[in-house]
């Protein structure tokens, strides 16, 4: 068809295998025959797609703002605009936040706690056989102190 009719072509094939087949005239590309394409008929095939990444961007966007907002409020920030009822609901955020953290705090605190506990009767009780070894050693006449 290119050479016979002097025809821009593109063709796209797929196998049964999913192996990928293609042929571009050698005077033009596949991004040339596809600019083509949408003029001709009058339509934009990516417009669609770009206008769903920018709407998908644009509420990423809030969403990361509504988080900056948040943490500066959390650091005592941008507190200017709340009502009182925004405010009480932070203070009652905050409040729940800090007693999560304190009592990770106080669990961490108590575990340190149990396992020094631990480990000094076992030095006790280590220190103690020492102490009973060291005592039947000196009321045994043939073991001799160096």
């Amino acid at each position: 068809l290119t050479v016979l009719c002097d025809a821009k072509v593109s063709l796209i094939m797929f196998s049964n295998t999913g192996k990928f087949h293609e042929y571009i005239s050698p005077a033009t590309s596949t991004k040339k025959i596809f600019d083509q394409y949408q003029k001709a008929l009058g339509v934009d095939l990516w417009q669609t797609h770009y206008e769903r990444m920018q709407e998908n961007l644009r509420k990423l966007k809030e969403i990361n703002n509504k988080l900056r907002r948040e943490i500066r409020q959390r650091i005592g920030e941008d507190l200017d605009d709340l009502a009182i009822n925004e405010l009480q609901e932070l203070e009652q955020n905050m409040d729940a936040s800090l007693n999560v953290v304190r009592e990770r705090k106080y669990h961490v605190i108590k575990t340190q706690t149990e396992t020094y506990k631990k480990k000094v009767r076992n030095l006790e009780e280590r220190h103690g056989n020492l102490l009973l070894d060291f005592e039947s050693k000196l009321e045994d006449p043939h073991v001799g102190l160096v």
